[in-house]
């Protein structure tokens, strides 16, 4: 089993764990997450059963993070 944190200290904390969050909730055969905001950090921990798996839910949530940033940039 692989296990990996992401912790994203940022003032887009809050919207990107609200944003993350339905993605976390879906069932998927050899990965799970769970999000959380910690302090002022959004917290996502992933596990997976081999690493290929781990690499793409890495790939995943690290892309979806940043576009959900970069929105808040652009609308702020």
């Amino acid at each position: 089993m692989y296990a990996a944190e992401i912790v994203a200290a940022s003032d887009d904390a809050p919207g990107v764990a609200s944003a993350l969050g339905p993605e976390a909730g879906r069932d998927l055969p050899r990965t799970g997450a769970s999000v959380r905001l910690e302090g002022g950090a959004c917290v996502v921990r992933l596990t997976a059963t081999d690493a290929s798996a781990m690499r793409a839910a890495l790939n995943a949530y690290l892309e979806c993070i940043k576009v959900t940033e970069d929105i808040g940039r652009i609308t702020r």
